[in-house]
């Protein structure tokens, strides 16, 4: 019989019986299609780790339909261990480039740094980006085959939420001057320019000047 111990590796025994009573155990060397059965079907079953939960979100973002049970099992076949099924790694190469192109793992801002995407449960995509790394940008970046906006949750130079927007542009004409007012006083140090349309996006504070 096959089953998984406590750090979710396979373990195979012999069992010798007689009516009800288990007479003997003896470990033995375990079958390669047992342990890939048992370890795709305690993968499905769950939970999931951090990383496997964002990769299922992004492709349910990128409306990318995948046979779960079958990924599964692939990805168990040689694995010893619950951890070894990497559900990515069988992917075929055709859904990884449109998981890629239609719900990366990160947008690059006008700042030039690239910035973590977050794949919510509710399909909303959330980026928190601090504001100065978005000057000159207009639009609410879109991703996916529907071209959903990013929600924008706009940080302080200190890391603090300012705004959460899915509409850059109204954040700019509307809230930002209220934003450069109460914060430039507790932020000297970076950018605060009246017109953020034609601003350099930065992650920097300003430079010093010199003596």
């Amino acid at each position: 019989e096959h089953a998984l111990d406590d750090t979710g590796t396979v373990r195979a025994r012999r069992v010798v019986t007689y009516g009800a009573l288990r007479l003997e155990e003896h470990p033995v060397r375990a079958d390669a299609d047992a342990s890939a059965t048992l370890l795709a079907a305690a993968w499905l079953e769950g939970p999931r780790s951090a990383p496997e939960t964002f990769l299922l979100r992004r492709l349910a973002f990128a409306g990318c339909e995948v046979d779960l049970p079958a990924l599964a099992h692939s990805a168990a076949v040689g694995a010893r261990r619950l951890s070894d099924v990497k559900i990515e790694a069988v992917l075929p190469r055709d859904q990884r480039l449109e998981l890629e192109r239609q719900a990366p793992e990160t947008m690059v801002l006008p700042s030039g740094r690239h910035v973590r995407l977050d794949y919510q449960e509710d399909g909303t995509v959330l980026a928190a980006v601090k504001l100065q790394e978005l000057f000159g940008l207009a639009q609410t970046p879109r991703i996916g085959p529907r071209r959903e906006p990013v929600l924008l949750s706009l940080l302080s130079p200190g890391g603090r939420p300012v705004q959460m927007t899915r509409d850059l542009e109204s954040f700019w004409n509307r809230t930002y001057p209220e934003v450069r007012k109460e914060l430039r006083g507790r932020y000297p140090r970076h950018p605060w320019p009246d017109d953020p349309w034609s601003a350099t996006p930065t992650h920097r504070t300003k430079p010093r000047p010199r003596s």
